[in-house]
């Protein structure tokens, strides 16, 4: 396996769960948030009801395929959108099925 291969998984296996999409579909309407604003959010808009703790794994999955930057303000962590590796995903891998005409 290389390691284009270990990235491929890593982010399939971050997007193949709904509330890391709900996740990303939050950060893709506005970046810099706390855990507690994306946590907040996340649970009005979806009905997502997971701890705080469960909540962060999900966010570090998404830090571990390279979807989320990190940026700390004082004491808080800010979580942003990284499109890069979606972008890649959809010109790469994802290319060789496009629409057929």
């Amino acid at each position: 396996m290389t390691a284009s291969d270990d990235h491929l998984n890593a982010l399939f296996k971050a997007l193949g769960d709904p509330t890391r999409r709900r996740i990303i579909d939050e950060l893709s309407r506005r970046d810099r948030q706390s855990l507690f604003e994306i946590h907040t959010r996340v649970l009005q808009e979806y009905g997502v009801d997971l701890t705080r703790q469960a909540f962060s794994r999900h966010l570090s999955a998404l830090e571990a395929a390279g979807v989320l930057t990190i940026e700390w303000q004082g004491t808080t962590k800010l979580h942003s959108l990284n499109t890069k590796p979606l972008a890649e995903l959809r010109s790469g891998w994802l290319s060789r099925f496009g629409e057929n005409e």
